[in-house]
C-alpha cells in the first residue's frame, strides 16, 4: 500500500470521520451500502474499511445473518470502525492489505470498496484479487472520487497548502481524486477478468453547518497533516485559517453548500 494510505495514524482518524466523515463520505456509504445489499449477498467483504463509515452502513443494509468482514491496512482506523458495532452484529474486523488478501478464492458474494483504490499502489494487483476471492456470480463495488474539478474542496485545499510550500508543495490532495478517468479503471476490471461492469457517476451538494471545522478536518484528517509537519516552518493553523477562508469564499457562510462528484464501479465476476 502506498505511504499515503498507511499515514491514516495518530489523531488523524479522529478527525477523519467525525471532520470529514459526515460531510463527504456518508452519503456516498449509503448508497455503496444499498447497491451491495440488493444483491443479496451472504458473505460480503469490504476492503479500505477506513474508521467504518461504509461498515455501518452496510450491516445496516444487509440481512442481519449475512457475514461481513471489513479489512483495512491501518489497525488505528479499524479500531474506531470496530468502536461502532455492538457485540451482536455479526462484523469481522481484519487488518489486511487490498492487494494480498489473506482470504481463501471464492469466500465472498461481494466486495466493496469506497474511495479506496486511488491509494493502492498496484491497482490491477487489487483488481485481480478482488475477482479472486468473490465467487462465481459475485460482484465487485468500487467508488472514487471525481476530478478537483468536480470536487472543488479537494482543488481548494491542494492549492491552499501548496501556496504555503511553493518550491516542494504537499501532494496528498493530488491522490484521492487521481482516478478520475473511466477508462482505465474499466479496462483494468476487464483484464482482471470482470464483467458486466456498470458506471454510475453520482454528484451531490453537501452542506457546511461548520466551514472552520471542515477546514480544519480537510488538514488535520488526513496525512496532509504530516506533510505540513514534514516541511518544517508553517505552523498547521495557519494552513486551516487559511483554508477556511478559501472555503467560506467559494462555498458560503455557515451553513455553506458544496458540490461534490463521485464515480461507482460496479463488476460481476464470471
Amino acid at each position: 500500500m502506498s505511504s499515503d494510505a498507511a499515514g491514516f495514524i495518530g489523531n488523524i482518524p479522529q478527525y477523519y470521520d467525525e471532520g470529514l466523515g459526515p460531510i463527504i463520505f456518508a452519503d456516498y456509504a449509503a448508497d455503496i451500502a444499498r447497491r451491495a445489499a440488493a444483491g443479496r449477498p451472504a458473505r460480503v467483504l469490504e476492503t479500505a474499511a477506513g474508521t467504518g463509515i461504509v461498515t455501518r452502513k452496510l450491516r445496516d443494509a444487509l440481512p442481519g445473518d449475512t457475514q461481513l468482514t471489513a479489512t483495512d491496512l491501518n489497525p488505528p482506523m479499524l479500531d474506531m470502525a470496530r468502536a461502532k458495532f455492538g457485540p451482536g452484529e455479526q462484523v469481522g474486523f481484519q487488518p489486511a492489505d487490498a492487494i494480498a488478501l489473506p482470504f481463501a478464492d471464492q469466500s465472498f458474494d461481494a466486495v466493496v470498496c469506497q474511495f479506496g483504490v486511488m491509494f493502492f499502489p498496484d491497482k490491477a494487483k487489487s483488481f485481480s484479487e478482488a475477482y479472486r476471492v468473490l465467487a462465481p456470480g459475485g460482484r465487485y463495488l468500487l467508488s472514487v472520487w471525481d476530478s478537483h474539478r468536480y470536487n472543488p474542496f479537494g482543488r481548494i485545499a491542494h492549492e491552499v497548502a501548496a501556496r504555503f510550500f511553493p518550491a516542494d508543495p504537499p501532494q496528498f490532495y493530488s491522490v484521492p481524486f487521481s482516478c478520475h478517468q473511466i477508462d482505465p479503471i474499466k479496462e483494468l476490471l476487464i483484464a482482471a477478468g470482470f464483467g458486466d461492469v456498470g458506471i454510475a457517476v453520482i454528484r451531490q451538494e453537501r452542506e457546511l453547518p461548520d466551514v472552520a471545522h471542515f477546514a480544519r478536518a480537510a488538514v488535520f484528517g488526513n496525512p496532509l497533516i504530516d506533510q505540513i509537519r514534514a516541511r518544517g516552518g508553517v505552523d498547521p493553523e495557519r494552513v486551516v485559517d487559511a483554508l477556511e477562508q478559501e472555503f467560506r469564499r467559494e462555498f458560503g457562510g455557515n451553513p455553506g453548500r458544496m458540490p461534490i462528484q463521485a464515480i461507482v464501479f460496479s463488476a460481476a465476476r464470471r
